[in-house]
């Protein structure tokens, strides 16, 4: 039986909550702690857009709150997750003093347990870069080393974690970007499947069905938990994920059965560090001392014509946002104003016709039953998270004289893996088992079916157990 482990210094979101429903710290009291440390670690990480907590700690009453996340106190990331009052900047300068006049519905879903919103965390523009960097709001730095990248796109929440500011907070992911911070950060995030937790009321889906929201955080047990109170099909959805039969947070509880396992090193034409290939073996050697069975395979993808079909979809969808916000403002969006990246996407994918758009779709489901072909010989895909470890902040700049192949090989020769998962609609998490030579976390990527996130948590608890990482904390920390 897996048995939680943790740094007994900081508790987890869970045991937070029991210690607010005891009476033994109030929901005020933890809010104002929290607030204090986000305050403390935030100069030198720059991860916060807007600080709520004042507001926050005003509006919270003196009786014990209710609901599972009683009184823990999170971050929301800015990057169309509307939080009514908040700025929904997006990471850009076009929307950046944008004030939401309404909750998503994942963020109503989340105050429901209870939890204390203490502000919102910084995105790349509109979440298409693997580096929380803006020219809206500037560089968010890794915990772990302020010259070096914190991920993205939910680099912002990732460093507040890391940092031990809060135990959780809310991130999304389009093609990697609860993951990829994860794995900088050396925290531990799991993208659900497709349709597992609401979109609306804003859109009905991001990018075709890629984008998806949950949290990042230190324990496995908060992730399954909040999943299992994120997770539900919204008021005119256009299609859901299974329901569970058990709740996420009992399967994490229970070790798995003996598990097949595929090994994947490398995807072609991106090459994979020896770090990050030697992180991925330590892993699949972890799991076999654990009695699960790992056997070598590919991934059945040609990289480059997914990321041009993909591309295709980001860049379509990229050009409607604008086109939607010029709606609203009366005029032209001014686009001197977007980053470099964007307008390199917009200028190679934004103009795509109608049919074009409709076979990337087609081309994506059609690929979404080959990963599930290949998840039926393997209960598990084991492959790193990056192909790199982070990288120096301003590393993925990039300008107008670059070329839409520049933008691909600077971004997916870091992170070629997690994108096809959203792609194919697969659950897949990052978790945190191994450090570089020069301190820094490199994840290790597990997938598995669709709908099959209670058989990650299952073996994300095991591997928690068996190589705790809560006890490592980053040198830039709010402890």
């Amino acid at each position: 039986m897996n048995t939680f482990v943790n740094d007994a210094s900081h508790p987890d979101g869970l045991a937070i909550a029991e210690l607010v429903r005891k009476g033994h710290v109030t929901a005020k009291e933890v809010a104002s702690q929290a607030r204090d440390r986000i305050r403390k670690v935030n100069p030198q990480l720059n991860a916060i857009v807007d600080d709520l907590a004042d507001q926050a700690i005003a509006n919270l009453g003196n009786g014990a709150p209710q609901g599972d996340f009683c009184g823990v106190p999170t971050l929301i990331k800015d990057l169309f997750l509307p939080l009514q009052g908040a700025r929904m900047s997006n990471g850009s300068l076009v929307t950046k003093e944008v004030i939401s006049p309404f909750d998503a519905e994942v963020v109503t879903c989340l105050k429901a347990t209870g939890i204390s919103i203490l502000g919102t965390t910084t995105s790349p523009e509109f979440g298409t870069s693997y580096t929380t960097e803006s020219r809206a709001f500037g560089r968010t730095a890794n915990p772990w080393s302020l010259d070096h990248v914190a991920g993205g796109s939910s680099g912002g929440s990732a460093a507040m974690v890391a940092a031990r500011a809060v135990p959780l907070a809310l991130g999304n992911d389009g093609g990697g970007s609860i993951r990829v911070p994860a794995s900088c950060c050396g925290i531990f995030g799991l993208k659900p499947s497709r349709g597992r937790v609401p979109m609306g009321p804003a859109i009905g889906e991001g990018w075709a069905g890629m984008g998806c929201t949950n949290v990042l955080s230190i324990s496995v047990r908060d992730s399954a938990a909040m999943l299992d109170r994120l997770s539900g099909m919204d008021l005119g959805a256009p299609y859901a994920a299974p329901h569970d039969e058990v709740s996420l947070l009992s399967a994490s509880k229970r070790d798995p059965s003996k598990l097949r396992i595929g090994l994947v090193r490398v995807l072609p034409p991106f090459d994979t560090s020896s770090e990050c290939v030697a992180a991925a073996e330590d892993a699949a050697a972890l799991c076999q001392a654990l009695g699960h069975v790992v056997e070598d395979t590919t991934l059945p993808v040609d990289a480059m014509e997914y990321y041009d079909i993909v591309f295709n979809i980001i860049g379509a969808q990229t050009r409607s946002l604008l086109n939607f916000l010029s709606r609203m403002a009366g005029h032209p969006v001014d686009e001197a104003l977007l980053e470099p990246r964007t307008r390199i996407i917009l200028r190679e994918k934004g103009g795509i016709d109608g049919a074009t758009y409709a076979a990337s779709v087609d081309w994506i489901h059609a690929f979404g039953r080959t990963m599930a072909r290949l998840l039926s010989q393997f209960d598990v895909l084991l492959t790193p998270t990056l192909a790199k470890p982070p990288q120096r902040l301003g590393s993925f700049d990039l300008d107008d004289s670059n070329s839409f192949p520049d933008l691909i090989e600077r971004f997916h020769s870091f992170s070629p893996f997690t994108s096809l998962f959203n792609a194919s609609g697969q659950p897949a998490m990052s978790v945190p088992l191994y450090w570089s030579e020069h301190g820094l976390p490199i994840g290790t990527h597990f997938a598995a079916g669709f709908g099959r996130e209670g058989l990650l948590l299952s073996l994300a608890s095991q591997l928690e157990v068996a190589r705790p990482w809560a006890g490592r904390i980053p040198p830039v920390n709010a402890l």
